[in-house]
């Protein structure tokens, strides 16, 4: 996790601005900052550094490229190495090893079409210091943050809404969003996503990017990809095996490109284990790190044991408390931002804080697995009710093709 803030302006900004934003965000890069402004002080850039790919200065941000682009970047280029392969053949030079540095180049070859290309999880800013404009993008499912404030003469990001507060924008809440949080207990809006908890604050959406032009100041905000949700795919059940056995070894093996020590959460579900089961197949150890909740109807302990028992795997494990959270809660409201309705978020915090202290910078988790996996309990009972197509599932031998 890195931070990055920026700020665009048609009149020259203070330096110290740029600084405060990134301060404000500190805790997101222990590892080191770096802040540009152009010429005039129109286009301020800040970074605060989490060192995971190429631990040098090289890799350090912002980075410039071609004496033409500055980034500043969050996230992880899963493919990276593949993409900088292709665009040495045609031509590019690089002189570090890190993700940070193929993106620009990508981006220089392909425009806003590299998008495309990257396999990751991402948000960024590029300055095109030729064609006087900014463009910004975040990954597919919106992974990393990406926050915004703009009127007539600013347009100021960041990867956290305390960096915009830190620079006077007003911190308001937006009553909708309060209703919404209130009665449904969400604090985003669907139809919208653009829209936060906060007046005038906005996030840019999943799978978009953003561009803006210094000379009309105009940003423009465009979809680059989407999910195809009514596409159904006729496969076997033994393909479908080996194609998710493949993808899930294949995102596996690129997410444990680092430079850093790499663990694993287990939570005892099903996309936990699975990725514990497929690191011990592999003959890789890690470290794993679990949340246990003792005396409690939903406590997994079981589970986790029985996966660190059988692929002998050192687990370390922290048992949040109602106590504790009191004690942390102003913290986590802190990081937060946005009101939260569910105390997974702390358990995550307790997990995420065991692995700090256990010098374990990067973890593998299975969030969102469980929902392609069907772990949840509370999915058998639709796809039950589904009658006709839960029992041709039951009843299709593994050589026939069935509907996915």
């Amino acid at each position: 996790m890195c931070g990055i803030a920026g700020i665009l302006a048609k009149k020259n900004i203070a330096f110290r601005y740029i600084k405060k934003m990134t301060d404000t965000i500190a805790h997101r890069g222990p590892n080191g900052e770096g802040h540009w402004a152009n010429e005039y002080q129109t286009v301020l850039l800040g970074h605060r550094r989490l060192s995971v790919i190429d631990l040098s200065d090289n890799a350090k941000q912002p980075m410039h490229y071609l004496g033409r682009y500055t980034i500043v970047h969050n996230g992880e280029i899963y493919n990276y190495i593949e993409l900088k392969e292709y665009l040495s053949i045609k031509g590019y030079k690089f002189v570090s090893r890190s993700d940070t540095e193929v993106i620009i180049a990508a981006y220089d070859f392909w425009g806003s079409q590299c998008l495309q290309k990257f396999d990751g999880m991402f948000a960024f800013a590029i300055w095109d210091n030729k064609n006087q404009n900014l463009f910004c993008a975040r990954d597919r499912f919106g992974e990393k943050p990406f926050y915004y404030y703009e009127d007539e003469e600013h347009f100021v990001f960041a990867s956290e809404m305390k960096a915009l507060w830190a620079v006077g924008i007003e911190k308001e809440v937006n009553k909708k969003m309060l209703l919404n949080f209130l009665t449904i207990g969400q604090v985003q809006n669907p139809s919208d996503k653009e829209l936060t908890y906060y007046e005038n604050i906005y996030t840019l959406p999943p799978a978009h990017y953003l561009t803006i032009d210094l000379q009309n100041f105009n940003s423009k905000i465009k979809q680059y990809w989407r999910l195809d949700k009514e596409n159904k795919i006729t496969i076997s059940v033994d393909d479908a095996i080996e194609r998710t056995d493949e993808l899930l070894g294949s995102s596996i093996s690129k997410r444990l490109r680092s430079d850093v020590s790499v663990g694993t959460s287990l939570s005892g579900g099903l996309d936990s284990s699975t990725i514990v089961a497929y690191l011990a197949s592999n003959d890789i150890k890690l470290s794993s790190f679990s949340a246990k909740f003792p005396g409690f109807d939903k406590d997994e302990s079981s589970y986790i044991e029985l996966a660190t028992s059988k692929f002998q795997v050192q687990n370390f494990s922290v048992s949040p408390t109602a106590d504790g959270l009191i004690t942390d809660f102003e913290k986590l409201c802190y990081h937060q931002e946005e009101p939260f309705n569910s105390s997974s978020i702390y358990a995550q915090y307790k997990v995420f804080e065991l692995a700090k202290k256990n010098g374990t910078s990067v973890l593998l988790d299975g969030q969102g697995a469980d929902e392609i996996f069907a772990g949840y309990s509370k999915y058998i009972p639709g796809f039950a009710r589904s009658g006709k197509q839960a029992q041709n599932w039951r009843s299709t031998p593994r050589n026939k093709n069935v509907k996915k």
